[in-house]
């Protein structure tokens, strides 16, 4: 719950200093943990969400971003191209630090070699070995193309 309360706090910030990009990026953020609280209530499971349940939402919401900063460049659309950069950055700052590529590398290496794989086949091991350890630390596409040329 630490992460959701830092969100409040910083939502009542952005409030009082009347940053409007802040907020609106802040506010869509507390209406999707809200909205996935009550999905969950729906579904019978607790309605509280852990700090891990709100992380996952914050990269979903980072990959948004960035997926639609490719296709703003992709189209010419600059000036939009700028706003999702400026509000991928202030979801960012809710994630652990990034892991460089020299990081993921290393982590895939020790992984490969405690699961014992021998080649691609042993992918799904590796991943889900691995997977806990990077989460929100590093980009999911780059994490599976490091683990999938280590493979090979």
């Amino acid at each position: 719950m630490v992460i959701q309360e830092q969100i409040n706090n910083d939502f009542k910030e952005a409030f009082k200093a009347k940053e409007q990009i802040r907020l609106g990026v802040l506010k869509m953020l507390r209406s999707e943990i809200s909205n996935t609280e009550i999905s969950k209530r729906g579904k019978g499971e607790t309605s509280s969400l852990t700090d891990d349940d709100i992380m996952t939402l914050i990269i979903r919401e980072v990959k948004k971003r960035k997926d639609a900063e490719a296709l703003y460049t992709k189209g010419g659309r600059n000036d939009l191209v700028e706003n999702e950069k400026v509000e991928r950055e202030i979801l960012e700052k809710y994630l652990p630090a990034q892991m460089s590529e020299e990081e993921i590398k290393s982590l895939v290496a020790q992984t490969i070699l405690s699961v014992d794989a021998s080649g691609i086949k042993d992918l799904g091991r590796v991943m889900s070995e691995l997977s806990p350890k990077v989460k929100g630390r590093g980009d999911g596409a780059l994490i599976s193309k490091i683990v999938r040329e280590s493979l090979v």
